[in-house]
């Protein structure tokens, strides 16, 4: 039967918002907008009915006509519950469509017209029939493959026989989308309500066999992380219930990888490195250690950078400003910046990939602290690594970790202090590094130092490739000697001289002086040193190459002239030259001037030592014996050598310098170098020794103001040597007038002061007779 409209009737209008209400429908929403609360009012005081229609817009607080659904629902107020903050929660049930023909506003709520619906449907009908039935069939489908619609819900349906009320059953407890219901409610006829119902079920079961396709696919082909994320929370709970709540729980640090650039291959390590903490059961030993090797991974600086300062001018004033002389050292950092410089501009984001720098020198001599300025100059972390007495590879290396108490390396523990991958590393005394049997720390810095290959250093307890081609090495050592050839190929060599006593006494003045007034809380007026007096201090109380000793004499001046002004109760203190020695005592050291006249046998020769230059006086003396040779003086076998070479040399050609033939026969030689208590070694002695024998066995005097130097072959060849300036200020500060050098070294006297160069009559040789012609003289000695 078609559907019937009844005459006008006029109810409380409460505007619903996403909610659509059925006939036969009971359902529960809350009252809160003033309007519909003034409606509901209304309702109860009248018959309890009121018009229920859904707004088009959820948003609109006041819904005019435009702004509603044409067709609602007429429901009777069941119950009234009132809640917190004026608001009613109300329980309703549809009774009746109804179709809104307009509004009327009233004092405080809103009043509508509406025309009721009857709907009497013929289920005698065939075609009701069949959309009945096909309704029911979709329902069953739907209700099989969604798992959405109750069981209770199917049975109430079917015991319907109302068409239209079955329709509207159904939609009120299986329909979800609010366009859907609408929709139905709409549909004002049972037959097409059926068919607006069955369209939209089978478009359900449609979109639920997609879904359930799609979910099976999805099933074979399960991400392995959502497997494991599903166990890992499984063993998460599973933790929880045990008591043991953090055991395993690596969730802190995947949200650091998440956060850090690592490598690939390092990212893939860890990754798995978690994984495997997260299935270990809890109280497992293994958690530690994987645990603390995954933070040291993700602690160190991937990534992080700083930039670098290559203004050379700003370099220049950071390097005078911490040092003063060393003007060579200084021009061949500014090259190397600059260099650098050029290269990074030429190619951006390139490693460069520069000369490991070693500075040489003795000690004192600032070799440390200039590194440390270059560092502040480029503006880069500056870390220092000691290798002084390490004879572990581990230490360079690290050990794996496996092993009880594993740690990194000290190369990866040094880029994890810096904080960047690009900090300046300083290998202090590399030459003091020795091997045994736990291997040789040497061979292992190879790589490190290697700019082809350091790209990929492997730590033994990291496991994986780290990138340092980035960092600025720098290595300092007080000898080359003892560094290994292959290790000394990959470094450029600096040759850090040694001071003399006029740049001792500017450094003092501008360094020392003023960094030991604020060493002890002194004002610039208050303990005053001049020139004269720190000159003597440095001839009389210090004998060194750098300036360690001066500082710490310094100091010690510093701290006797604040007990004295304590003491006496006076505000400052001139520091004279009796004040010197009241506050040091008696001279260490004073300086042993050459003797005036020529003597036999007595030769002075120049050495360089760890410390720096030193004069080395060579004593020989024949004596009636069977032959031998005697040396004294703690002397290396090197010099023991060049003694042996040196008497076999006078022995083939000492006739022409009045030596005795067959004097080997029946006279020993003893050849003392003083200072017995400190090692002597080198070739550099060997004139010296050739010298003294010449002068003793052949009763010649020689010169006392000339010092010499070289090498001697069995021909007489006088070779080059090492250290000369140090041998030159070592000279110089003994009063030497006459210096004896193998010729090749003349181009060594660049690195010479000019004033220091300009005091001595330098004289080169090539072969001993230049030299014994230069210092032996005419007379002979009974």
């Amino acid at each position: 039967m078609p559907k019937k409209e009844s005459s006008s009737k006029s109810y409380p209008m409460i505007p619903l918002r996403g909610l659509t209400v059925f006939p036969y429908m009971v359902i529960h929403f809350d009252v809160s907008r003033p309007q519909s609360v003034a409606a509901l009012e209304k309702a109860m005081s009248d018959d309890q009915r009121v018009f229920l229609v859904t707004q088009r817009n959820a948003e609109d607080e006041t819904p005019g006509k435009k702004d509603l659904f044409t067709v609602g629902v007429v429901a009777r107020i069941k119950q009234v519950v009132n809640l917190p903050g004026d608001n009613l929660r109300i329980l309703a049930e549809g009774e009746k469509r109804a179709v809104l023909k307009r509004t009327v506003r009233q004092a405080a709520f809103v009043r509508a017209e509406v025309s009721e619906v009857e709907d009497k449907a013929d289920r005698e009908d065939p075609a009701m029939e069949a959309l009945v039935r096909l309704t029911m069939d979709t329902l069953g489908t739907y209700a099989s493959v969604s798992m959405r619609v109750p069981p209770e819900t199917l049975q109430s349906v079917e015991e319907m026989k109302e068409p239209g009320a079955m329709a509207d059953v159904i939609s009120a407890n299986v329909l979800t989308r609010m366009e859907d219901r609408q929709a139905v409610l709409d549909a004002l006829e049972a037959a097409e309500r059926l068919e607006k119902l069955c369209a939209v079920l089978m478009r359900e079961n449609e979109l639920a066999a997609i879904e359930r396709k799609i979910q099976e696919r999805l099933r074979e082909q399960v991400d392995k992380n959502q497997k494991d994320y599903y166990l890992r929370e499984q063993i998460k709970a599973i933790q929880e219930e045990l008591g043991d709540k953090d055991a395993g729980n690596v969730d802190d640090l995947r949200e650091r990888l998440e956060k850090t650039p690592l490598s690939e291959e390092a990212s893939e390590k860890v990754k798995k490195e978690l994984d495997r903490i997260a299935r270990m059961a809890p109280g497992m030993p293994e958690i530690a250690v994987s645990r603390t090797w995954a933070e040291t991974v993700l602690d160190l600086p991937w990534g992080v950078e700083t930039p670098d300062n290559m203004d050379l001018k700003h370099a220049r004033e950071v390097l005078n400003e911490d040092h003063y002389a060393m003007d060579q050292v200084k021009e061949r950092v500014i090259e190397f910046l600059a260099a650098r410089a050029k290269k990074e501009k030429g190619a951006p984001g390139e490693a460069v990939k520069g000369p490991i720098l070693c500075f040489v020198g003795p000690p004192g001599v600032g070799k440390t602290s200039i590194v440390k300025a270059i560092a502040r100059a480029m503006g880069r972390k500056y870390v220092r690594m000691s290798l002084g007495g390490v004879r572990d590879e581990a230490e360079i290396r690290g050990h794996r970790k496996t092993y009880v108490g594993a740690m990194p390396g000290r190369i990866i523990t040094g880029m994890k202090q810096a904080g960047s991958m690009n900090p300046l590393f300083l290998f202090d005394e590399i030459d003091k590094m020795t091997s045994d049997f736990r291997g040789d720390p040497a061979s292992a810095m190879l790589e490190v130092l290697d700019g082809e290959q350091n790209d990929r250093f492997r730590d033994h307890y990291l496991e994986i490739a780290f990138d340092l081609s980035r960092v600025m090495f720098v290595t300092t050592a007080n000898t080359v000697d003892t560094i290994p050839g292959p290790l000394k190929d990959r470094m450029e060599i600096i040759e850090v001289p040694s001071y003399t006593e006029e740049e001792k006494l500017q450094i003092a003045k501008r360094h020392l002086v003023p960094k030991q007034r604020r060493e002890y809380g002194l004002k610039p007026g208050e303990v005053r040193i001049g020139d004269a007096v720190l000159k003597r201090l440095i001839e009389n109380w210090t004998r060194e190459a750098g300036v360690r000793q001066l500082e710490r004499t310094i100091g010690r001046v510093m701290r006797k002239a604040v007990v004295e002004m304590t003491d006496e109760g006076t505000e400052n203190v001139t520091v004279s030259a009796g004040r010197l020695e009241k506050y040091l005592g008696a001279p260490r050291y004073l300086r042993e001037m050459p003797e005036k006249e020529p003597l036999c046998g007595v030769v002075n020769g120049l050495a360089y030592t760890a410390v720096g230059g030193e004069t080395l006086t060579v004593e020989c003396l024949g004596m009636p014996g069977t032959g031998q040779l005697i040396l004294t003086g703690q002397l290396g076998d090197v010099m023991k050598e060049s003694a042996r070479a040196a008497l076999s040399y006078v022995r083939a050609h000492g006739t022409a310098w009045g030596v005795r033939d067959g004097f080997y026969k029946d006279t020993d030689i003893h050849i003392h170098v003083p200072e017995g208590a400190v090692p002597k070694d080198g070739p550099s002695a060997g004139v010296t020794m050739v010298t003294a024998m010449m002068s003793a066995l052949g009763g010649r005097k020689c010169r006392q103001d000339a010092a010499m130097t070289g090498e001697v072959t069995l021909r007489g060849r006088v070779l080059p040597i090492g250290g000369v300036k140090e041998k030159l200020l070592a000279a110089y500060r003994a009063g030497i007038r006459v210096i004896l050098l193998p010729r090749e070294n003349r181009k060594d006297l660049e690195e010479i002061p000019e004033h220091v160069r300009s005091s001595f009559d330098i004289r080169y040789a090539d072969c001993v007779e230049d030299v014994l012609k230069a210092v032996l003289c005419g007379e002979d000695v009974k």
